[in-house]
């Protein structure tokens, strides 16, 4: 993080209201008590029992898994355990992994002839365990970037995009640029890319004697919403997937503007990252490939409501969000 912008921390106490809501971690997603939520039309199950969409393994690309991968039948995959729909989260069971990251994750598997075997971790510690090897690979709507690049593989699936999430009664019409949160107390995931993008906005503010922008970091989504829905934050930077879910499921608040995850200049892409030079980012790529071209990528991104995130093919290491200054 730059020590130039201001930030705010969330009081414990709202952390204790979080708990005693009967929604748990999302309050805006009761999966226990509500109906099934219907997004873009379709009926979302939030249960355990997902009925996933599955592959055929595919011999000449599972051939290529390096043999340590391999030597057990399985494919560790890391998603971050703080994530929410329709990205990936807990099934109404607060175990079961379920989301379009798991679906797709469930359908390399299956190319690669590899049983999946998914893993919940923090989101720093992703990064950690992939670069130890502990997660073989990592589905949890991470960007490419070029530092990242320096220590992981990717494979990409999907574009990324970022949105800025208001309350309907928000005097915020758009946010387009820096020039529109100028003064705006807003939140934003500690250690994302959208921080990156949010602190160099910031910065670029203060060089031309704007207001500095006051950040607010919160551990959960469900936390940010309460504090959208209080006022403590007049806005929220985040996945652009999960804020038009919790839209369309919960309403109460709308889209005030999107941006590229690669900044300004490069749309970005959202990858399976795994250890540098391991071997296994090509067969991955392939195994995307096959299902891209065979229709069971298509078929997962619509049931998650994602179809505008589609990419038309799978690439190894494109350009990402270029490296921040020193």
């Amino acid at each position: 993080m730059r020590a130039s912008a201001a930030r705010a921390f969330a009081v414990p106490a709202l952390l204790l209201l979080l708990t005693g809501t009967a929604c748990g971690a999302e309050p805006a997603l009761d999966t226990q008590a509500a109906p099934a939520p219907v997004v873009a039309g379709k009926k979302i199950n939030l249960g355990p029992d997902q009925n996933r969409v599955r592959a055929e393994k595919v011999a000449s690309i599972a051939a290529q898994v390096p043999k340590d991968v391999a030597a057990d039948g399985k494919l560790t995959v890391g998603f971050s355990a703080s994530g929410s729909p329709p990205l990936v989260s807990p099934a109404t069971d607060d175990t079961t992994l379920i989301g379009v990251e798991t679906d797709l994750a469930q359908l390399v598997a299956d190319v690669l002839g590899l049983e999946f075997t998914p893993q919940s971790s923090s989101w720093e510690n992703l990064f950690l365990a992939a670069k130890s090897g502990k997660y073989e690979v990592v589905f949890s709507n991470v960007t490419v970037t070029e530092e990242r690049k320096d220590t992981y593989d990717f494979a990409t699936y999907r574009i990324d995009q970022l949105g800025w999430q208001v309350p309907d009664s928000s005097p915020i019409k758009a946010i387009n640029g820096p020039a529109d949160i100028a003064g705006l107390r807003v939140s934003v995931g500690s250690g994302t890319n959208q921080e990156k993008i949010l602190l160099d906005w910031d910065e670029q503010n203060r060089a031309a004697g704007r207001k500095p922008v006051e950040i607010l970091y919160y551990e959960k989504y469900g936390d940010v919403l309460l504090a959208l829905k209080s006022g403590r934050v007049q806005a929220y930077f985040g996945p652009n997937p999960n804020i038009a879910y919790n839209i369309a499921v919960s309403g109460g608040s709308r889209i005030a503007g999107t941006f590229s995850g690669a900044g300004p200049d490069l749309q970005g892409l959202i990858a399976a990252m795994t250890k540098k030079d391991n071997g296994l980012v090509k067969p991955l790529n392939e195994a995307l490939n096959t299902v891209i071209a065979n229709g069971e990528y298509k078929e997962v991104l619509e049931r998650w409501g994602l179809a505008n995130e589609a990419i038309p093919e799978s690439k190894i290491n494109p350009p990402g969000l270029p490296r921040q200054a020193s």
